[in-house]
């Protein structure tokens, strides 16, 4: 699918007469493809790039444009589990247009970042940044979706609260990896300004983005180191609330034997006391009632 917008009054707008200054191809199918690579002169090896999720950030000068793959994070759903992924997505600059490839549809142009932009280099350098801000805003659900599987997991036996956690961690992992990798193409874009025709604002906006990715990229690593250090005391509330549903169970298990004891001595088939008084079964009743109270007042004295 394509999506053609022009830049006006500072904003992005859809095309009417079908050539935009920003184009936009989602999934592009073998015709999109084939016109990228034939008539755009983008190489198709790169392109593949921009929509394979397990690909590195990197910039590429070509003769004719400048390619650039970076991350971004995919849209959550339910049906994720608590795993949050990682996309790739291609920026391609020529001198009168950005092509970008994604591989599934996505809001890249939300936010505030969008509503001051001059040209092709404004809009090139928005989408790192915006890409920048989705991960704060995933990192900031992870937390506060960690903190309500911790309080869960102190008062819960089962392991799907801990293994949700583990995919937390997981999902931190590769969004570290996908940070690290948007710095280093950040660091060679401002290595190269002059020589992509950046201009001193643009340039300016560039320090901008490195510092809110170095932000990230620090959270980033915060959540995950305490997050993999917790895991294991975690790990062992769930095995000590088990001890004490265990041992709870075995003291109402010796609560109830002891009174079976008592009732199984005096029906045994031989000569034993009480056999010929009137109050008998009063009697047996008492002692096995007694019997389970001495365990719960030992039980409730111990603090067991």
């Amino acid at each position: 699918m394509l999506r053609q917008l022009n830049i006006s009054d500072g904003k992005l707008t859809e095309s009417p007469n079908g050539s935009g200054q920003v184009c936009v191809y989602i999934t592009p199918d073998e015709a999109e493809r084939k016109f990228l690579v034939e008539q755009l002169k983008i190489d198709e090896h790169t392109l593949s790039s921009s929509l394979d999720p397990d690909e590195v950030s990197r910039l590429e000068f070509e003769p004719e444009h400048i390619a650039m793959i970076f991350k971004r994070p995919k849209r959550y759903s339910a049906i994720d589990n608590f795993l949050f992924r990682v996309g790739s997505t291609g920026a391609f600059m020529f001198k009168d247009r950005l092509v970008i490839v994604l591989a599934e549809d996505a809001p890249i142009f939300e936010g505030r970042p969008f509503t001051k932009i001059q040209s092709i280099q404004d809009v090139f350098l928005r989408l790192i940044y915006r890409a920048i801000s989705h991960f704060v805003e995933h990192l900031r659900g992870i937390n506060q979706i960690s903190n309500e599987l911790e309080q869960q997991i102190n008062s819960a036996m089962e392991n799907k609260y801990l293994l949700n956690l583990f995919t937390l961690e997981k999902s931190l992992v590769y969004y570290l990896d996908a940070t690290h990798s948007n710095n280093a193409v950040i660091e060679k874009l401002k290595n190269n300004a002059a020589k992509i025709g950046f201009s001193q604002e643009n340039v300016e906006f560039l320090d901008d983005i490195q510092i809110e990715n170095t932000q990230c990229l620090r959270q980033t690593e915060i959540y995950s180191q305490v997050l993999a250090s917790l895991m294991d005391a975690r790990a062992s509330i769930i095995s000590n609330n088990l001890n004490i549903r265990i041992k709870a169970l075995t003291l109402i298990t010796i609560a109830i034997m002891l009174p079976t004891l008592v009732v199984s001595i005096f029906s045994m088939n031989v000569r034993i006391p009480l056999e010929e008084h009137p109050h008998a079964f009063l009697i047996i009743f008492s002692l096995a009632i007694t019997s389970s109270i001495i365990v719960g007042i030992l039980w409730w004295r111990k603090k067991w």
